[in-house]
Parts: structure tokens; C-alpha cells; sequence
């Protein structure tokens, strides 16, 4: 009877899910993620490190140049300049 019991109360205990980094995760755009003080600074001061070098100037400085150019574009299909290209092409 002991062992039926204790096989019992195993299978109706709770499992609490563990997070795995090899499995891929979604969440909802509402959802709330808590981070304490020293991981916002963690993140802060990594984000502003990467942002204040050189390379990351030129990217950001290209990513201007992509959406000037993308306009651009959307103009000239809009007005009838540019149209869409074949399947195939």
C-alpha cells in the first residue's frame, strides 16, 4: 500500500516548468518582464558601449541611408516611376 500511495502522491504533484536555452520560447507583447536594478545596468551600459563605437555609427548611419532610399522608393511606385517587377526577375 505504501509504494501505491507514494506513486500516487508523484503523479499528482505539480511540475514546474525549466527553462531549457536549446528550446525556442514565445510570449505575448503585453506580457511583463521583471529585471532587477544591477541587470538593467548590465544591459544599459552594454547597449551604450556598443552604440558609442565607431562601427556602430556607420551602421546606424546606414540604416538612415536604408530608409531615405527606401522612401524613395515607395515614392517613385506610388507615382507610377517604378514598377513591380515580373515573378522570376
Amino acid at each position: 500500500m505504501k509504494v501505491v500511495n507514494a506513486e500516487i502522491e508523484q503523479e499528482e504533484a505539480i511540475v514546474s516548468p525549466v527553462y531549457n536555452p536549446e528550446k525556442k520560447y514565445v510570449w505575448n507583447t503585453d506580457d511583463t518582464f521583471v529585471i532587477s536594478g544591477g541587470e538593467f545596468g548590465v544591459i544599459l551600459n552594454t547597449l551604450r558601449a556598443i552604440l558609442n563605437t565607431p562601427e556602430a555609427a556607420k551602421i546606424l548611419l546606414a540604416n538612415q541611408a536604408n530608409t531615405v532610399v527606401e522612401t524613395a522608393l515607395a515614392r517613385a511606385v506610388e507615382n507610377g516611376t517604378v514598377s513591380e517587377a515580373p515573378e522570376g526577375s
